[in-house]
């Protein structure tokens, strides 16, 4: 079992690494293997709705998203840790995921995934409201923790000492774990990932 970690900030070892490495701890203690995918410095375009990936199977920009839907392919579950950016999630992820999941989504679908902010004082759970809604459009348990899924702190010392913060990391890197464990041995027992119905397309205007 493996799980992908996408550190959305800019900064490689800043706040947002610091809580998903809290995660991680408790993903190899629960027996499963992981991996941090930092998106990096570089830009990252919003979609433009060109289309292609239908045609293709994949974005025409070839960047970062495309290495991560190559992975996601192969992963058992993800975790989207952001920085809280004016109450939302920063620029770099959220065009990153609009891309992943128009592109990319079928190699996500019921695979569990959770969402982390980091945030130096307020807007954690507006942003986890914009991340969680990529995962309950596309058929994804989604794991939570004993609280909702933040950090606090203006740089990586201060998150650490944020002693709720990483237990909330902790217990989410545990219930990830568990859910892994659960739908493998549902596997096991047979049962089958479910069809979903998607042939209504009800427009309100018509």
């Amino acid at each position: 079992m493996k799980v992908i970690l996408v550190n959305g900030s800019p900064h490689e070892h800043g706040c947002t690494d610091t809580a998903l490495k809290e995660i991680e701890k408790s993903l190899h203690a629960g027996g499963v293997e992981t991996e941090i995918f930092w998106l990096g410095k570089k830009p990252v375009s919003g979609c433009i709705a060109c289309g292609s990936c239908r045609k293709t199977g994949k974005c025409f920009l070839d960047d970062v998203v495309n290495e991560f839907v190559l992975k996601a392919a192969e992963a058992d579950g993800f975790i989207f840790g952001s920085p809280v950016h004016y109450a939302s999630p920063g620029g770099t992820i959220k065009a990153f995921m609009d891309r992943v999941f128009y592109s990319g989504g079928k190699y996500l679908r019921h695979k569990p995934a959770a969402a982390v902010a980091s945030s130096r004082r307020a807007g954690g759970t507006a942003t986890l409201d914009v991340l969680n809604k990529y995962f309950t459009i596309n058929c994804m348990p989604v794991a939570s923790s004993n609280y909702w899924n933040e950090v606090h702190g203006g740089n990586a010392d201060e998150v650490r000492r944020d002693e709720e913060g990483m237990q909330i990391m902790r217990n989410l890197g545990r219930n990830m774990a568990w859910m892994l464990k659960c739908i493998e041995a549902g596997k096991a027992a047979g049962i089958e990932t479910p069809t979903a119905e998607n042939d209504k397309r009800t427009n309100f205007i018509r």
